[in-house]
């Protein structure tokens, strides 16, 4: 469990399930990712338990805390396919589109990177996505991981001609990490 000023990043419970599946749903969240089905979604979850169980880390339910109320998910993946940055480990998010603009995407992905260069020890991180997600690009920001376009690629998993196939690539290393920056930064 991580918890910020107001948010709780905590292991699935069931009562998450409907949220999630609600924002799976909904074009809006899943503009430029394939909206999932009631039951994908519950797979996904089983998934993102069954990770935390093999490797102690994985996508958290990020909850408001004074309201106790679920609006998505923040954490850490190992991704499942082959590319000339993998294997990594990416930090990801997703919110529910009520909850977009008021910074909880940013308080959440800081203190997964806390997490992730503190406690678990990890030596870099990488986040991706297609550039013209910039909502999910302006956040990688943020948190200070750096673009650098010549690590650009096209996602082995998306098939050709698809628009969503070719993909920007943020990196963070340990090494260029300033704890003091994103404490302060978790602080703001």
């Amino acid at each position: 469990m991580i918890e910020t000023d107001r948010l709780l990043l905590r292991r699935w419970e069931e009562h998450d399930r409907e949220p999630f599946a609600q924002m799976n749903a909904d074009p809006r969240v899943m503009e430029f990712l394939h909206p999932l089905s009631r039951a994908e979604s519950g797979l996904l979850v089983d998934r993102i338990e069954s990770r935390f169980r093999e490797r102690g880390f994985g996508l958290y339910a990020v909850e408001l805390r004074r309201e106790q109320l679920f609006i998505g998910i923040v954490g850490l993946v190992v991704p499942a396919f082959e590319a000339h940055f993998t294997p990594c480990v990416e930090i990801g998010w997703r919110l529910s589109a009520d909850h977009w603009g008021h910074g909880f995407a940013t308080e959440g992905a800081l203190a997964v990177v806390l997490h992730a260069f503190g406690p678990l020890g990890l030596d870099a991180l990488a986040s991706f996505t297609v550039p013209a997600n910039l909502r999910f690009r302006r956040v990688m920001e943020k948190i200070g991981i750096t673009h650098n376009p010549s690590d650009d690629f096209d996602h082995p998993n998306i098939p050709e001609g698809n628009p969503f196939r070719r993909h920007v690539l943020y990196r963070l290393a340990r090494s260029d990490w300033h704890a003091s920056r994103l404490t302060s930064k978790l602080q703001n």
